[in-house]
């Protein structure tokens, strides 16, 4: 299995590179990734650097243009296509049909992915994306519990990557309306979720208020740490109670199903965090580079060390982590 890695900027790259990982994903400075905040991402000239420096230490550079382009800005997503194919990415990860068959057209050498913001979660569907442009990979949605993701693998000969560990999402991949319903700008096609000119923060006597475009998310007592206010894990005032309505802020940790996601066949598993630290990208990577080597060189001995889990207990979200659907009950 191969450990895929989050790279929001250049020293997040070689953080991810230095500390063990396969493969890292990145994107360009624009709406045309799903992490289009100032201050990430690449121009091309660290593209280009980060690109050299993970080669010629025999890793993969993926580039993520898996937003779905407004009808008025078609060229801007193709020149996308065009950029990530000069600078010789190893493969897209890419969410709409029509930059699939455009990269299919214009640059049939190159390797496409099917993002998460696809949300392909059955195996017909993963095999029409195969069938019609090529699809060599696809990243599953959070939404599928262990054994529905053990049918996926044996139903399809497309590789399949899934999330190992990071931040949640409550909503169906790609289809997430919550943000605009608020802001007026959907994340599917401007790249971000909350973003940060409708974000403000308020000092009140009742506390620090997290606001998004007027609309009240979250408020923190004087020792809770603030986080980025987004409307699925804002806590709510429902029948008289405050508390996390939608979803509690948690972290998705795997450890203990990497023996499994091994037998199953699971071609790779990928680290959520591209608007996280570098210093987030080094622990992670160091954490999941040495559980997997233990994992694939032992299954039967394999077991979560407790400084793996105290590491990545730190970089969760609400200091929280969980299996999510992997082990749903309702399934």
């Amino acid at each position: 299995m191969e450990l895929v890695c989050p790279a929001g900027s250049l020293p997040a790259l070689k953080q991810a590179v230095d500390c063990g990982a396969d493969c890292v994903y990145l994107g360009f400075r624009d709406a045309t990734n799903a992490r289009n905040f100032a201050g990430l991402n690449f121009d091309e000239k660290a593209l280009s650097e980060g690109i050299g420096y993970a080669h010629d230490r025999g890793r993969k550079v993926l580039l993520a243009l898996n937003t779905y382009p407004l009808p008025d800005a078609w060229e801007v997503w193709i020149q996308a296509v065009d950029r990530a194919a000069c600078h010789g990415v190893d493969a897209l990860i890419v969410a709409d049909p029509g930059l699939m068959q455009y990269a299919c057209d214009k640059h049939p050498g190159l390797r496409l992915h099917l993002s998460v913001q696809g949300s392909a979660t059955n195996y017909d569907a993963i095999n029409f994306y195969a069938r019609h442009f090529h699809i060599a990979r696809v990243v599953l949605p959070r939404v599928l519990s262990i054994e529905q993701v053990e049918t996926v693998v044996n139903n399809t000969d497309v590789e399949i990557e899934v999330f190992g560990f990071g931040s949640l999402c409550v909503m169906v991949e790609g289809r997430c309306a919550l943000s605009s319903y608020v802001t007026g700008e959907a994340p599917n096609n401007r790249g971000v979720c909350s973003p940060a000119k409708a974000v403000r923060w308020q000092p009140t006597p009742k506390g620090l208020e997290s606001r998004l475009n007027g609309v009240l998310i979250d408020r923190y007592a004087g020792h809770e740490k603030a986080s980025y206010p987004t409307i699925c894990k804002g806590r709510y005032e429902v029948n008289g109670e405050d508390y996390y309505a939608i979803e509690e802020p948690a972290s998705l940790n795997t450890l203990e199903l990497l023996p499994r996601l091994a037998a199953t066949g699971v071609s790779a598993i990928k680290i959520e965090g591209r608007q996280r630290s570098p210093a987030y990208t080094a622990a992670a990577t160091r954490v999941w580079r040495e559980a997997l080597d233990s994992c694939l060189r032992d299954p039967a001995g394999y077991r979560v060390l407790p400084q793996w889990t105290e590491a990545l207990a730190r970089l969760s979200e609400g200091q929280q982590q969980t299996l999510g659907a992997y082990y749903r009950s309702w399934k």
